[in-house]
């Protein structure tokens, strides 16, 4: 059973501050999230199958449920190195105007007391099929909600991390500049010293053509952050 919702409603500060995210974790994060809605509707058709008399279709549909609730419950409560709720945005998606959290724990327990109903083969099973079913789509809405958000993320994740890129190229870049001065100034003085200044002559010009090298890369890695 998912956790009271006093529990799951700790979500870390805005922001990714605290956080180890990368690209890698937000493709598991949306992966993950997309995966409900697959994982919903096909607790509802198992469901359907059970009524039916199917064979198989309830063990179906429980292990359906079950891996629809594990995916929500590492998605709120943070499981394997996936974060959990963890800017406000989220915690808004949650817990706030869309109530995610609240709208999938009502489907969860709504499907088990159906298919307690349909191997009960109580009187009450059809009128809970039927709001199974009715429930299905307000809830891929939700859920498809949920995982617009994570994409957002992901994309505001990524510009930061350019930015950081840009920021740390330009740092390098401006060292490297002052690197190649010291360079241009030290030949200057070697030249003037003749003989005596001709292997700190061989150092400086090393040091210009390794400033030169960086130029380069720095160049190379800020088109690749650009064009990303």
């Amino acid at each position: 059973m998912l956790e009271d919702a006093s529990i799951a409603e700790r979500p870390r500060e805005d922001g990714f501050a605290g956080v180890k995210l990368s690209g890698d974790v937000f493709g598991a994060l949306i992966n993950l999230s997309g995966r409900r809605r697959f994982t919903s509707q096909r607790v509802v058709l198992y469901a359907v199958l059970a009524s039916m008399g199917h064979e198989g279709a309830v063990a179906t549909a429980r292990e359906t449920l079950a891996l629809f609730r594990d995916a929500h419950v590492t998605l709120v409560e943070g499981k394997g190195g996936l974060p959990g709720v963890f800017c406000a945005q989220l915690r808004d998606a949650y817990f706030g105007v869309l109530q995610g959290d609240r709208v999938i724990r009502d489907f969860i327990a709504l499907a088990e007391s159906t298919l307690d109903a349909i191997v009960g083969e109580g009187r009450g099973a059809p009128a809970l099929l039927d709001e199974l079913v009715r429930t299905a789509t307000s809830l891929l809405s939700v859920l498809n909600g949920l995982t617009l958000v994570y994409e957002e993320q992901s994309k505001r994740h990524a510009q930061l991390q350019k930015r950081q890129l840009q920021v740390m190229m330009g740092d390098i870049k401006t060292i490297a500049k002052q690197a190649r001065m010291v360079a241009f100034n030290a030949q200057i003085v070697a030249a003037r010293a003749g003989e005596a200044g001709k292997e700190f002559s061989v150092v400086a010009s090393s040091m210009t053509l390794i400033t030169g090298e960086i130029d380069d890369l720095v160049h190379e890695a800020l088109n690749g952050a650009l064009a990303c």
